[in-house]
């Protein structure tokens, strides 16, 4: 109980921290009315624009209204459409839910059989390709791979797609692009992790009980060389939305990603605001749940957290 405290705690820390950084980062970044009105509009029309969308107000009373407002699930109204900004970025979600786990999939069904066979194979040709491939994909920008991607395939091959998100082949592009560098980290973390793990005494143990190659990958080795990986994996997770917002610009996918890009052109405070305020939630929520991976995969976690609230 006192674990889900703390942690219940620091998320909410987190949270107003968020949200407190980007409320006022984002009103020192401009009068968005400069943005959404044209050039030639006279000054009543734009001090009437600043009243209705409470911008004349001190900018603490604006601060004190919003967070009252979010303590009532009201994340305000978008400047540009009109609309309310939550309901515009969560249409938005599945998008972006959906290009994220497929990019985390392939990464997963890429990087750790990768990087199982780099450690097996340690010095051999197969671990300098591996890791050779591993550096070639977590350097290559995700911007540039996109474009690449959509050279070869869309313009000369024409097989896929290059924009939009009507079909699954709209998918395929995009989730490679996002996928392929975070594969590359999770190839070179799995490997570090199988080659410490394949040293330890228990690994001699086992082979000395008749436990085949398989076994002892499978059932002793990957589970406890998994930690690692699973830190990386919840820290990425976060990133990885960030990453989301090239992506979905670059093949037009219509995501949360995009959706803060326009919204940041425009200066559309609720929209950008709400956005941040989903992806931190999503961070703080990836991180708890990778402490919660910890003790499944390891039973000195839950151990030692036990002796500590004791």
């Amino acid at each position: 109980m006192r674990w889900v405290t703390i942690k219940s705690l620091r998320a909410v820390l987190t949270m107003w921290l968020v949200v407190t950084f980007v409320f006022f980062v984002l009103r020192l970044s401009g009068d968005p009315t400069d943005v959404l009105l044209p050039d030639d509009i006279d000054q009543a029309t734009r001090d009437f624009y600043r009243t209705l969308w409470g911008l004349d107000a001190p900018l603490w009373d604006q601060y004190v209204s919003y967070l009252r407002g979010l303590a009532h699930g009201d994340f305000g109204i978008s400047f540009r459409n009109n609309q309310d900004a939550f309901q515009l970025v969560r249409d938005r979600v599945p998008k972006t839910a959906l290009l994220g786990g497929t990019a985390i999939a392939i990464a997963l069904l890429l990087g750790v059989p990768l990087g199982v066979l780099a450690a097996l194979y340690r010095d051999s040709w197969l671990d300098r390709t591996v890791m050779g491939l591993a550096v070639f994909g977590f350097s290559m920008p995700n911007f540039f791979l996109g474009i690449l991607l959509i050279l070869i395939f869309s313009l000369q091959l024409r097989w896929l797609p290059s924009s939009g998100s009507g079909t699954w082949w709209h998918l395929i592009m995009p989730a490679l692009t996002l996928g392929t560098g975070f594969a590359a980290q999770i190839a070179r973390y799995t490997r570090s992790s199988m080659i410490d793990v394949l040293s330890k005494p228990y690994m001699r143990t086992a082979r000395s009980k008749g436990a085949g190659p398989a076994r002892r990958v499978g059932l002793h080795a990957l589970p406890n060389a998994s930690v690692p990986v699973v830190t990386i994996l919840g820290l990425k997770v976060g990133e990885m939305l960030g990453w989301a917002v090239v992506t979905e610009t670059v093949f037009a996918w219509p995501g949360i990603g995009r959706l803060l890009t326009n919204a940041v052109a425009t200066r559309d405070l609720a929209v950008v605001q709400c956005i941040m305020i989903v992806l931190a939630f999503t961070m703080v929520s990836a991180n708890v749940i990778v402490d919660l991976v910890y003790g499944w995969l390891d039973p000195r976690v839950r151990v030692g957290a036990g002796a500590r609230q004791r």
